[in-house]
């Protein structure tokens, strides 16, 4: 027991929880890249992190019987997947759709939107409760946070909704074109 407890295994343990904090992150990465159809980025990550996994499986299945080699795999594992989700939600790559429903203030939340400069599509519709106007919209994800605030501001009880989506064609998608 009192070999588990070695400062070097302590150190492999923390070394192999390190190195797995950074492969599942890239796996993260990678996964949510891939779903946005970039294939060289999502490659190489691919790679990377394999080789990553190879390193560190060997380390434990070097010495199964040090349950600390187990644990820091483990525990990497688990927190390279929040890490990578993090990572990937700074980075906000890609496009989403965002879909508005404003009961008496749509038409104030396109003029917003359009006043910062975002393509809006007005749409008038019938909710439960009698006519309401459903405004949509497709932004870069980066701009999320700023087309919720320009809504809120504008209209504190819209109902939004979001979705990833992948550009088919060119279009306008505020502040720059996109080609595809």
């Amino acid at each position: 027991m009192a070999d588990l407890f070695t400062w070097q295994a302590i150190g492999t343990a923390v070394l192999i929880f390190l190195v797995r904090v950074l492969s599942i992150s890239m796996d993260t990465l990678r996964f949510m890249l891939t779903m946005r159809g970039k294939r060289g980025i999502a490659w190489i990550l691919g790679f990377f992190e394999s080789v990553l996994f190879v390193v560190t499986v060997g380390a434990v299945l070097n010495d199964m019987s040090n349950f600390l080699y187990i644990i820091g795999y483990a525990a990497g594992y688990a927190t390279g997947n929040v890490v990578g989700m993090h990572i990937e939600r700074k980075l906000a790559i890609g496009y989403s759709h965002i879909s508005v429903i404003s009961k008496t203030n749509g038409e104030n939340v396109a003029k917003a939107l359009r006043e910062n400069d975002f393509a809006v599509t007005e749409i008038p519709a019938q909710g439960k409760d009698g006519p309401v106007c459903l405004s949509d919209l497709s932004v870069r994800r980066k701009d999320i946070a700023t087309v919720e605030k320009i809504i809120q501001e504008t209209d504190p009880e819209a109902f939004i909704t979001i979705e990833d989506v992948t550009p088919l064609r060119a279009g306008y998608w505020g502040r720059q074109n996109v080609r595809r």
